[in-house]
């Protein structure tokens, strides 16, 4: 990547929309899940996403909803990619949509079917319309901006939406729960040591089931993922902290500086110091 990375988040909504804009190196961007329901709208570049180990294609100007507590990791293809992602808190619009919490959303662009394509685009016309306003710097821009996200989820809801939980995973509730605590257990942990041991002892399982299921469900072994995760920190730090490369390296647990390099460099495709000199050109412009 030729430069850092950007990012504009607006402040949550009182209907408890997040509305952000965001560049993000190529590469894997490791498994995570929230509590809000996500719509991400790619505005550039060809990238993956994995949602509970389903691999699907998420191609520029298509929005794909990803569902609170789903388990999803992307995979970008070019050197960099610009997404537009909106949050929002279903709980929040009970009053205008009293059934709201009991609806789950299924938007994923390969799995559209005919019927829905021409909503579908009207939908993805909308936060096209989103991003233009964005670019105008619009003084009315967040009012416009939340009249369109409203207008968005109200077509997903009436055309993308079924009633309860439906299983749409062969994956059983207590192994995705079993996953989701332990990329909870990551994230609270990464600049520790962790083992193997450490991970399955966490969830009082077997070291040798725990891989299966991790394997499994994430596409991954849980080391590469760990390793990924403290990449992930490692490229944030370094473009926006002055800290020493090899500070940050041991920050954020690695130890091995050899190790460190090539995982990095395979990951991002360029090295750390490269990311740091492009941050710094960067600001000073």
């Amino acid at each position: 990547m030729n430069q850092p990375g950007y990012k504009k988040y607006f402040e949550t909504s009182p209907l408890g929309i997040l509305l952000s804009f965001y560049t993000t190196p190529g590469g894997y961007h490791p498994s995570h899940w929230h509590e809000e329901t996500e719509l991400l709208f790619p505005l550039n570049g060809e990238a993956d996403i994995t949602v509970e180990n389903r691999t699907y294609r998420l191609p520029k100007k298509n929005v794909t909803v990803i569902e609170s507590h789903r388990i999803h990791s992307t995979y970008s293809h070019d050197s960099s990619s610009m997404y537009l992602r909106i949050r929002l808190a279903k709980e929040n619009l009970r009053p205008y949509f009293p059934d709201i919490t009991g609806l789950q959303i299924h938007c994923i662009p390969d799995a559209v079917s005919e019927e829905q394509f021409p909503e579908y685009y009207k939908i993805c016309d909308l936060l096209a319309e989103l991003t233009r306003l964005y670019m105008f710097d619009s003084p009315s821009f967040r009012l416009e901006a939340e009249g369109l996200i409203l207008q968005a989820l109200a077509r997903l809801l009436r055309f993308f939406s079924v009633s309860g939980t439906p299983d749409v995973t062969s994956t059983d509730p207590l192994t995705i729960e079993r996953i989701r605590g332990i990329i909870r257990y990551v994230e609270q942990h990464y600049q520790q040591p962790i083992s193997l041991q450490d991970a399955a002892g966490y969830l009082g399982i077997s070291r040798e089931y725990f891989c299966r299921i991790f394997k499994k469900n994430v596409g991954i072994s849980f080391l590469q993922y760990l390793n990924e995760v403290r990449l992930s920190k490692i490229y944030k730090d370094l473009q926006y902290t002055s800290l020493p490369v090899g500070e940050i390296m041991e920050k954020n647990g690695f130890l091995n500086q050899k190790r460190f390099n090539q995982s990095f460099k395979k990951m991002y495709g360029c090295t750390p110091s490269s990311v740091r000199n492009s941050a710094r050109l960067q600001q000073q412009t």
